[in-house]
Parts: structure tokens; C-alpha cells; sequence
């Protein structure tokens, strides 16, 4: 898991240098177009830079591997400390920061309790940071499918923010020579994507639900591989759940698995219900909530956690045991056994 992610923030550190550089590379033949280029991309790199991160990530691809380029064969294994320290060299002798033209910014409030920030505009992208309800956001840009784009990079969903201003914003450029102080943004800005690597690895699971869980949908694949749970898209549904409403998705995972025999239940078989909901009572199978689809199950339940327990204060495991099976004392630890069951298998990818 750890190897497949810093393969690709890695190739993405790259790209981000490289269209960095060649906004540069216009500003020295035509300052004024250089300006209007760099307003859409915020921030340009000299090539010297742009070489060091190519250089230092460039054998973590495997489509890098069998290049015939330089680059790509110059360094096995990464020194990030030393790729610090020469781009903030490389930043003291080239980098400068001037006004460019205005640029109208719009702000927006997050309404879900924690919402994924991806690096592009669509739902599979990958996850570069989490940010929690009430967060305020610049946007820049909306896309045709509905996706935000964040001042300075990263997309969000606009289902999942809620405008609250506009204004008027500067942006700056880069040129050749620096002002006192301006190196550290450069060097904050690649310690920053070293940090997202945190941000997306599994999160040790505990007793709270309202805790983000690090998963993506890979990770979700890789818990349901050799059930019959596999295969029917569940995945989006539960990052969805702990989207929306802070229903921690390993949790999600354990209570469909162990409600559903791994969905191998009649119910998750003829109803979709993976959950047991509303299965009580002397014909439980007849009473039990009928879906269209699984992802519809995952998501009801999504909705009925979120208003009629974490809402009302049960928001941990145990307590939420006391009500959801009080007839079973042993379901909050056969959950959270099948949570660690689960976090220790993506720990060992």
C-alpha cells in the first residue's frame, strides 16, 4: 500500500514541477503572456528544480523503468532531505514573487463532516489531504461535472460545499531573482506533499466512529477480496458514508460484515440489506428494509448512524452496541475484532 501511494505522489510531484517550469519557461519569452499563464497554474519552478524532483522520483515509476531517458536512470532510492535542501538552494538564487493581475476567488464552507480534497476533479482521483465541516475554501474554478478547484490545488466536490462569498484575489509568479523570506514557500510547498503520504495510509482504528478512517477505494477492495461482498461497487458508497457524515468506513466495513456473513446472508442476497436493518420482530426476514442496490443499504445506514445514534451522542462503539444489538454483548467487540482484522491486512500490503 505504502510503496503503490509514494509511487504515485511521487510521479504527480513531478508533472506538478514540470508544468511549473514550463510556465516559467513562457514568462521569459513574453511577460505578458507568462502572466496570464501563470494565473491558471499559481506558481512556476525553474528547471533546476524541476530536475532535482525528476531525478529523485523518477525510478519509483514502473513505466520509468524500462526509459531509455538520463533522468530516469540516475537515482535507485530517495534522499527527500537532501531534495529539500537543493530546491530551497536552487530557490535562494532563482525564485521571486511579484503581483500579477487579480483574479476573482470565490468562498465556500464545507458542509460534510470530513471531505476528501483530491488531486483532480473526479471521484476516483487520489486523495491529497482531508478537511472537516465548516473549513472555508478559495475556489477558483467550477468544472462542468460539478468539482471546485482549490486556490493553490486540490479539488473538492460541490455537493460538499456551500458558497458563502466571492471577492477578488492577487496571484503571483515567479522570476529571477528572490525577495527575503519567499524560499520557505517553496520549500514548505514539496514538505507538504511529503505530509500527504500521512494523510492517505489507513488510520489505526479505535472505539470512536467520527474518526476519518485513511481509506480509499483500493484499500476497500483489498477487505472485501474472497468475500460476497466483492465485486458490487461498495466501495464509493462507504467513502460516501464517512464523506457526508463522519461514519468512520472501517466501521462501516465491519458492521456489514459481520451483519451479513460477509454478505453471504439471506437478506444481503435477496433484500441488499447488509445490515440487518429494521430486521426485527417475530418474521424478521419480512420486516427487514428492502434495496435496490447494496450501495443503497450502505448508504441508508449511513444516514440512520448519523441521525439516531452518533447525533444523540452514541459515538462510540460500545454505546452504540447498547441500542443497534442490545440483545448481543458480545457485538461491539466481534466489530471492532473485524476492525483490526482489517487494518492489519492493508498494513501488511
Amino acid at each position: 500500500m505504502r510503496r503503490k501511494f509514494i509511487r504515485n505522489l511521487f510521479i504527480c510531484a513531478f508533472g506538478a514541477a514540470l508544468l511549473l517550469a514550463l510556465g516559467l519557461r513562457f514568462q521569459a519569452s513574453n511577460n505578458e503572456e507568462a502572466a496570464s499563464s501563470i494565473v491558471s497554474a499559481n506558481v512556476s519552478v525553474q528547471p533546476s528544480i524541476s530536475t532535482i524532483v525528476t531525478k529523485s522520483y523518477a525510478k519509483l515509476s514502473p513505466e520509468t523503468e524500462n526509459s531509455e531517458s538520463n533522468d530516469d536512470q540516475i537515482i535507485e532510492s530517495m534522499d527527500e532531505t537532501a531534495v529539500l535542501e537543493e530546491l530551497a538552494k536552487n530557490a535562494k538564487n532563482e525564485v521571486h514573487i511579484s503581483a500579477l493581475p487579480a483574479q476573482t476567488v470565490n468562498t465556500y464552507q464545507v458542509t460534510a463532516h470530513y471531505l476528501n480534497v483530491r488531486a483532480n476533479g473526479y471521484p476516483k482521483s487520489k486523495v491529497i489531504k482531508v478537511i472537516e465541516k465548516g473549513t472555508l475554501l478559495e475556489i477558483v474554478r467550477t468544472t462542468d461535472n460539478g468539482w471546485l478547484r482549490i486556490k493553490g490545488g486540490g479539488y473538492v466536490h460541490g455537493d460538499y460545499a456551500a458558497r458563502v462569498s466571492g471577492g477578488i484575489a492577487m496571484e503571483t509568479s515567479l522570476s529571477a531573482k528572490p525577495k527575503q523570506g519567499e524560499i520557505s514557500d517553496v520549500v514548505d510547498t514539496v514538505a507538504k506533499i511529503k505530509q500527504a503520504e500521512d494523510l492517505l495510509n489507513p488510520v489505526k482504528p479505535s472505539s470512536t466512529v467520527g474518526v476519518d478512517s485513511g481509506l480509499s477505494e483500493e484499500d476497500i477492495a483489498v477487505i472485501f477480496e474472497g468475500t460476497d461482498l466483492e465485486g458490487h461497487g461498495l466501495e464509493e458508497a462507504i467513502l460516501q458514508v464517512e464523506e457526508e457524515y463522519g461514519i468512520n468506513a472501517l466501521f462501516t466495513i465491519a458492521v456489514m460484515k459481520l451483519e451479513s456473513g460477509n454478505g453471504s446472508s439471506k437478506l444481503a442476497k435477496s433484500k441488499n440489506n447488509l445490515f440487518g436493518l429494521n430486521a426485527s420482530g417475530g418474521d424478521a426476514h419480512k420486516r427487514a428494509f428492502s434495496f435496490e442496490t447494496k450501495g443503497d443499504s450502505v448508504r441508508k445506514f449511513g444516514q440512520l448512524l448519523s441521525k439516531s445514534y452518533v447525533g444523540k451522542g452514541y459515538t462510540t462503539i460500545e454505546k452504540i452496541a447498547t441500542k443497534y444489538c442490545p440483545a448481543n454483548s458480545k457485538w461491539s467487540g466481534l466489530v471492532k475484532n473485524i476492525m483490526k482484522r482489517d487494518y492489519k491486512k492493508l498494513d501488511l500490503i
